[in-house]
């Protein structure tokens, strides 16, 4: 993969960061955005890099994958440079290192909410908000908010989260941006959480997603790929496809993305680890792949 991240760019990024802590604002202030949150064929395409915010930096056998900061700038520079790309889903630290590289100028930039349930902990699903609000996504000139709604009904953390998550919601509405609800359903297996792919388990967590907050104008659902697309009848909101764990085998995941994107609600892809780690290291022809999948389905 060709660096675009060179070591000029590199050093004068951390020596911004060390002298002019200023230049963040001004990023903020000068980017150019976009008029719309669609792309003209009617698709949305975002790159995720919200997971190192919650201690989440594993791909596959690498415990520590997303924990090298250069390497990751890198290959979203990579992914963010092609033209289907619509924009960046990220918390404030990579959002801003993106913003003074120049790299989001015309692009679609969700801002990452709630990031407290950290990977492994024990409170992981008490999931707080401790990114972005919906007051600091308006003043920094962003395009929506994205929360992690995972809903256990074993565990009490679930509420605390869910009730955020309806908060949030109600605030983006009011100021006209996307809310962006990940609803995943999860359940304890011998300690650990295990995410429900079944139709009864996704087409509730759908339902339950789609009834937060004071309205639902604004809101989007981020859902995994299923062998069972038709629970997507249970909303009429727009609907994303989220990447997931990688599992190693691209092209199985291009598949079961392709088939739920074929759905009438899915509008697009947001997807992280899966395209910007990918096996052969391939960044550009990883999300080059991802591309034409979704422009095949619609």
């Amino acid at each position: 993969m060709t660096s675009l991240l060179t070591d000029d760019r590199w050093r004068e990024l951390l020596h911004t960061r060390a002298t002019h802590p200023g230049a963040v604002r001004q990023a903020y202030a000068t980017r150019k955005r976009r008029s719309k949150l669609l792309s003209d064929s009617g698709t949305l395409f975002l790159v995720a890099a919200d997971h190192p915010a919650r201690g989440a930096l594993g791909v596959g056998e690498d415990p520590l994958a997303m924990a090298d900061r250069r390497t990751l700038l890198d290959r979203l520079l990579v992914a963010l440079a092609n033209p289907a790309v619509d924009g960046l889903l990220g918390t404030p630290d990579v959002v801003e290192e993106l913003l003074l590289l120049g790299a989001l100028h015309d692009k679609v930039v969700i801002g990452s909410m709630n990031r407290g349930g950290l990977a492994g902990a024990d409170w992981e699903i008490d999931d707080r908000f401790t990114g972005y609000d919906a007051a600091s996504l308006i003043d920094c000139g962003l395009d929506g908010g994205k929360m992690l709604l995972r809903l256990v009904d074993s565990d009490p953390g679930t509420i605390p989260t869910l009730q955020a998550c309806a908060t949030a919601v109600t605030e983006l509405a009011a100021y006209g941006l996307m809310a962006m609800v990940e609803p995943l359903p999860y359940t304890r297996e011998g300690g650990k959480l295990v995410l429900q792919k079944d139709p009864a388990s996704l087409a509730r967590a759908v339902t339950v997603a789609s009834g937060i907050g004071t309205t639902s104008a604004h809101t989007w659902l981020k859902l995994p790929s299923t062998d069972s697309p038709e629970v997507l009848g249970a909303t009429t909101l727009p609907v994303v496809i989220l990447g997931g764990v990688p599992s190693g085998d691209p092209a199985g995941d291009l598949v079961s993305w392709g088939r739920t994107l074929r759905h009438d609600v899915v509008r697009g892809l947001v997807v992280g680890r899966t395209l910007l780690y990918p096996p052969d290291g391939d960044v550009g022809a990883a999300v080059d792949a991802a591309a034409k999948v979704l422009e095949a389905a619609k």
